[in-house]
């Protein structure tokens, strides 16, 4: 394996160096977001050579996808006169094939997009508990490597299973994108140099999903490259919502009611409010599909600071999703130029300064490290509400415990942002707010999280500490 062809990903390598080189079998599950690049991962790590590999087919019937192993096993070796007709089978037949090697080695058994196997009434599952644990994880020298983009599927059935795979999957890799960092060195690696202003913006629209990352040309500017993706007609991306969300979730439509109402209000929404927002039921299925979007990293839950966990607010957090809903969603004779005839445009500089929010949020421990707090233990929150001073809403909270609350305010400018009077007027009475409604005791500390950073004037002095866009770029030293 040549680790140059990654960015990022040190720690999933090590982890599967370690479990390939254990001398007992291994069961590894694989997971994280549709596009994230997980089978690529395995793929370039054992340099797609296996003793075994097949890939689910989605939404075929159970036969199909029999007759899709059962053709792999062929492909691998396997001598059988008939075809398997259920799994157990199947099973059986994949461990015939492992027991004729020979070779005093790790086997390795690669399931990619295995969700996709267990189809409605086909005991796939069962039969995949029975090859694990009445054969596999007897052995010394098997490891089996399960991946999927349907979290839910992998998160529920696997690793939560209750059954007989009840802590078997002692292995878990997930999968998260990239980070503002590893994002710029992948686009370095494809040889594209933007401005860490036009990397911060694309991350904005697509996230640190690889496969995103790796439509862009690099003979096009950034604005050239979201037209080309994203608005020009049958552009790679242009119906990618519907395929995300029917692949990763079973009844999709009820999470997109979820997704839709969500995007409505760019701070979140309590349960509440959501139900009231959404039209569905306050049930046992909605506890699961807010989990299940919180496991994907599609929602981000958070407590505003002071509440009880029972206020948790729910936010839409996936790039692409509040991207496509704003400017993509209904919008099928768009200009194919628009997103650079748009580049000026009052809106594109609202969901610009809403979005960048998100970013701060995902880059949490990079902005701590900048502000010098990251060896304090800390709550982050974020928080809005009043007293007889009027209404505030605050960005982000962070709550340490030396006794200091840092009162984060976020502002995306193309240029060093300029507090004037009026600014700092508000600034001090969104400070005063705070203390008055939540009646902290602790020193309040603004800490101001910009682009460029300040300019400095007679305004300026209210600000304890800054964090410009390239400290979000900053390596952590956490792998």
């Amino acid at each position: 394996m040549d680790r140059n062809l990654f960015i990022g990903r040190e720690y999933e390598i090590r982890q599967l160096e370690k479990y390939r080189d254990s001398k007992e079998s291994e069961f590894v599950v694989v997971y994280g977001r549709r596009r994230v690049g997980k089978t690529y991962l395995i793929k370039e790590f054992f340099e797609d050579t296996y003793d075994f590999k097949v890939t689910g087919l989605y939404n075929q019937p159970k036969q199909i996808q029999l007759k899709n192993f059962s053709l792999a096993l062929l492909s691998y070796g396997a001598k059988f006169k008939a075809m398997p007709s259920d799994w157990l089978e199947a099973f059986e037949e994949l461990k015939k094939l492992l027991k004729g090697i020979r070779e005093p080695r790790k086997k390795i058994v690669f399931i990619d997009e295995l969700p996709w196997l267990d189809t409605r009434q086909s005991d796939f599952l069962a039969a995949f508990e029975a090859f694990w644990n009445g054969w596999g994880a007897q052995q010394d020298d098997l490891m089996l490597i399960a991946c999927g983009s349907a979290t839910t599927w992998i998160t529920n059935k696997l690793l939560s299973n209750k059954g007989g795979l009840f802590n078997r999957a002692a292995r878990r890799l997930y999968l998260k994108p990239f980070t503002l960092r590893e994002t710029e060195q992948y686009l370095i690696s494809r040889g594209i140099r933007w401005s860490r202003y036009d990397i911060v913006e694309c991350y904005m629209i697509m996230g640190g999903i690889p496969y995103y990352l790796k439509l862009l040309d690099r003979e096009l500017s950034f604005f050239q490259n979201i037209d080309q993706v994203f608005f020009k007609e049958k552009g790679p991306l242009w119906d990618e919502f519907d395929h995300l969300y029917e692949t990763l979730f079973g009844k999709a439509k009820a999470y997109l009611r979820i997704i839709e109402a969500l995007s409505q209000k760019k701070s979140g929404l309590t349960r509440k409010e959501l139900i009231a927002e959404s039209g569905l039921e306050d049930n046992g299925f909605l506890t699961e599909m807010l989990k299940n979007l919180k496991d994907s990293n599609f929602v981000r839950a958070y407590n505003t600071f002071g509440k009880k966990e029972k206020n948790i607010v729910y936010q839409l957090a996936d790039y692409y999703t509040l991207f496509y809903l704003r400017f993509l969603k209904g919008k099928e004779n768009l200009d194919e130029h628009f997103w650079t005839h748009y580049m000026d445009n009052p809106a594109k500089s609202v969901w610009a300064g809403q979005t960048f929010e998100q970013v701060c949020k995902d880059h949490i421990v990079q902005i701590k490290q900048a502000a010098g707090v990251s060896a304090v233990l800390s709550d982050i929150s974020a928080w809005s509400g009043s007293s007889e001073s009027g209404k505030a809403q605050i960005d982000l909270v962070i709550d340490r415990r030396d006794r200091v609350i840092n009162i984060g305010e976020i502002k995306y400018a193309v240029d060093e942002f300029t507090i004037d009077a009026e600014y700092e007027e508000k600034l001090r009475r969104k400070m005063r707010i705070f203390r008055e409604a939540t009646g902290t005791k602790k020193a309040l500390q603004l800490l101001m999280i910009t682009t460029y950073g300040l300019r400095r004037n007679a305004h300026s002095g209210l600000v304890q500490s800054q964090v410009r866009m390239d400290d979000l770029f900053s390596w952590t030293g956490e792998v």
